[in-house]
């Protein structure tokens, strides 16, 4: 069959959509790649065809926006990237899709291949990357901006956390939404959170032992476990430097805030004295140079990119954002975890960790190098930790959610 897919977002979001488009190509599906264009290094190193949406200036600038990583601003400041890549995603969708050769599958923020899917009836699968992008009034996620507290009885935070689609998502992508319908001659949305699944099928990209399934979860919903995709990234394998430092000493501390923080350089400081208060070798992860304090002690290494399959089993800890693939890489390697949180599912993510016992978390403002040092060794000095480490990586083990997607998807276009 012939896939399009649509991949809205930074390294996290685009990532486990290259790995999709890998696996459906070596099946010898007809596959093309619609992501920011940015990513076109990436698709063309696996070998899959490509179109750009946006520009690499255009790129740059949302991965700038001063208010991107703020809990609640950084909602409008993201939904105005995805707004204005809407349109374009329809039309490239429009010119390319053709009735009965096969499917469409789109990332959360791929709207303009919801809207595509309103004006043409095309077969859409939407792919959730986040759990906090499905909603449940048994078991709501946490969202960043409103912290509270679990004693709460969950259909009372679900209906709170609904304000949030009146009071901050509504306003930031609806108006330019539904002006762009209505001039397709499309109803208006009402509510994002509910039109953005695709009734034909959601594919739900992370464990069910990770987040349960809940009864109120759309029914055309299929949970098929964690993409593992970071040999898709800049990178497939350690760089000789990186490899070297690893042999050289014991396991280090890794730390990273996200392929497109720009605003990084306070965590990455409290992160080289950490290792300094601790003792500790350590291992930036930042693919921009100014974010990394100018000199490292020669036991503080910094890397623009390394596969986290290959270097987190290498490492005794990771501290990071909260970001949902590194959460599932962390989970794979079998090492606890301290979360940072600083918008979007990163408050979820780690609630979810402590929840499981391999990690904890620290607010920015807690994020010091003593507090920080307290909270590492508690956990590797912990045997509750460690076993739960282990359990997560035995279950990490069992198996790549990528293959299990892509079985639903031929399912839907059977030969």
């Amino acid at each position: 069959m012939r896939v399009l897919l649509v991949a809205i977002g930074s390294h996290g979001d685009v990532l486990p959509f290259l790995a999709l488009a890998a696996e459906l190509d070596r099946r010898g599906h007809a596959v093309t790649l619609a992501a920011p264009a940015p990513f076109a290094t990436m698709a063309d190193r696996a070998g899959l065809a490509f179109h750009a949406l946006g520009t690499c200036a255009d790129y740059a600038r949302f991965a700038a926006e001063p208010e991107l990583w703020h809990p609640r601003r950084g909602v409008k400041a993201a939904f105005r990237y995805v707004s204005a890549l809407t349109e374009p995603t329809f039309a490239w969708l429009a010119e390319n899709w053709r009735p009965g050769e096969g499917i469409v599958v789109a990332s959360t923020l791929g709207l303009g291949a919801r809207v595509a899917q309103d004006k043409f009836g095309l077969p859409l699968v939407t792919v959730h990357v986040m759990p906090i992008l499905v909603e449940s009034r048994h078991a709501p996620p946490v969202l960043p901006g409103f912290p509270l507290p679990s004693f709460l009885p969950a259909r009372f935070r679900h209906w709170l956390g609904r304000g949030a689609d009146t009071y901050v998502i509504g306003p930031a992508v609806l108006p330019e939404l539904n002006a762009f319908r209505a001039r397709l001659g499309l109803p208006p949305v009402r509510r994002l959170r509910h039109w953005w699944n695709s009734p034909l099928r959601v594919l739900l990209t992370f464990a069910d032992w990770f987040v349960p399934p809940q009864p109120d979860w759309p029914v055309q919903a299929v949970q098929v476990g964690f993409p593992l995709a970071d040999r898709f990234g800049d990178a497939d394998d350690l760089s000789p430097a990186l490899e070297a430092f690893l042999e050289a000493g014991e396991p280090p501390l890794a730390f990273t805030y996200g392929s497109a923080m720009r605003q990084g350089r306070s965590f990455f400081h409290t992160a080289v004295r950490t290792c300094r208060r601790m003792g500790r070798r350590g291992v930036l992860l930042a693919p921009q140079e100014d974010q990394v304090p100018a000199e490292l002690p020669p036991d503080v290494l910094h890397v623009r990119y390394a596969p986290f399959s290959r270097l987190l089993p290498r490492c005794a800890s990771l501290v990071h954002h909260g970001g949902i693939g590194t959460v599932a890489q962390g989970l794979a390697a079998g090492i606890p975890q301290l979360v940072v949180p600083v918008a979007f599912d990163h408050f979820d993510e780690a609630q979810r960790l402590k929840s499981l016992g391999v990690g904890t978390a620290l607010s920015r403002r807690r994020f010091t190098p003593r507090r920080a040092s307290a909270e590492i060794r508690r956990m590797l000095a912990a045997p509750q930790v460690a076993q739960a480490c282990a359990t997560a990586r035995q279950r990490m083990a069992g198996g790549d959610g990528v293959p299990a997607a892509c079985d639903v998807m031929e399912r839907l276009h059977p030969a």
